[in-house]
């Protein structure tokens, strides 16, 4: 009498199981319908903050000992942090030095890049903080920054808000800047902002010497649709309705594909095979259509593979040997 009783105790539990399982199931497409402010965090993730226990304040902790931290206005009352690092060539000069040294760098005769980080982390991410020694050392100026929101920035996380923070930090370096190239590299979700920024400033009429876009996606639907996150709805009738929709909602299209066709500047994508995150096949998606794009005619748009075997992911192309060829 008694296996039999506690066989029918186990298949009850296992059925209030699978029951909660379902109701779990079933409600979070609803919640986030009801709620879609929760899709658009979930879209930036800017309250991860990984690693956790860095001060911003002092980017030497991170190894970048030629790297000044300082704080720029965007808009009256909104602060964000910016990371000001020199080309390693600099590196003994510029131990015990303040801001006004590092500003006065911008004459040198060095190429600057504007990085944009994607969602999730801060400035001082570790794979962030690899490539800007990566950069550094091939003779780069380094400029980066948490958007509002993110890190120690003030203020809540937007598309525009992004876009806008972006500008601001391409206008304050061009008016440091003589005649020296000034490129801007997008990854992840940074190459939303970075394609949204260029578009920008070709509408205006001053574009940048060149876009680089490692890990790059078509728009914020298709990633979304993509990312692995969404594997167990993605087949969910109604999927687009419950998830998409809710993302759109919010103002966040970061579309990409658009943007390049509204674009007139050399363009190199980066992306690897095994990237788990934004699928190979968005990256080269965008390639296509930027290629036949009327408005980089004339322009030189180069994508470059990394094979699997190289284990690069979503994250790690800074460790490719090829980069410093890739990049002349």
């Amino acid at each position: 009498m008694g296996k039999p009783f506690r066989r029918l105790g186990l298949a009850g539990k296992l059925k209030r199981l699978l029951l909660w399982i379902l109701v779990v199931y079933i409600s979070i497409p609803l919640i986030i319908k009801l709620c879609p402010s929760i899709q658009a965090k979930l879209v930036f993730l800017n309250f991860v903050r990984i690693p956790y226990f860095i001060d911003l304040k002092h980017p030497s902790d991170q190894g970048l000992n030629h790297t000044c931290n300082f704080y720029l206005e965007p808009e009256v009352g909104l602060k964000i942090g910016v990371w000001h690092t020199v080309p390693a060539q600099m590196w003994k000069e510029a131990q015990g030095k303040e801001g006004n040294w590092y500003d006065s760098t911008f004459s040198s005769n060095h190429p600057v890049i504007l990085y944009l980080h994607g969602n999730a982390g801060t400035r001082g991410g570790d794979h962030r903080v690899q490539l800007y020694k990566v950069l550094s050392s091939l003779g780069y100026h380094v400029v980066t920054f948490d958007y509002r929101g993110w890190g120690d920035s003030d203020g809540s996380p937007s598309e525009e808000g992004m876009t806008s923070d972006a500008l601001f930090i391409y206008d304050w370096l061009k008016q440091r800047l003589d005649k020296m190239p000034l490129f801007i590299w997008g990854h992840s979700l940074g190459t939303g902002v970075a394609t949204n920024l260029v578009r920008r400033l070709c509408d205006r009429g001053s574009p940048p010497d060149a876009l680089i876009l490692e890990s790059p996606f078509t728009n914020i639907r298709e990633e979304a649709k993509s990312h692995p996150f969404s594997m167990v709805y993605r087949y969910l009738p109604g999927f687009d309705w419950f998830f998409l929709d809710a993302i759109t909602a919010n103002n966040i299209r970061f579309a990409s594909d658009e943007n390049v066709n509204h674009i007139s500047c050399p363009v190199l994508i980066l992306h690897a095979e095994d990237d788990g995150v934004v699928p190979f096949h968005l990256g080269k998606k965008l390639y296509k259509i930027a290629s036949q794009s009327k408005s980089l005619s004339g322009h030189k748009v180069h994508f470059v593979p990394f094979s699997s075997s190289l284990a690069y992911k979503h994250k790690f192309i800074y460790r490719s040997p090829e980069l410093p060829n890739i990049l002349r």
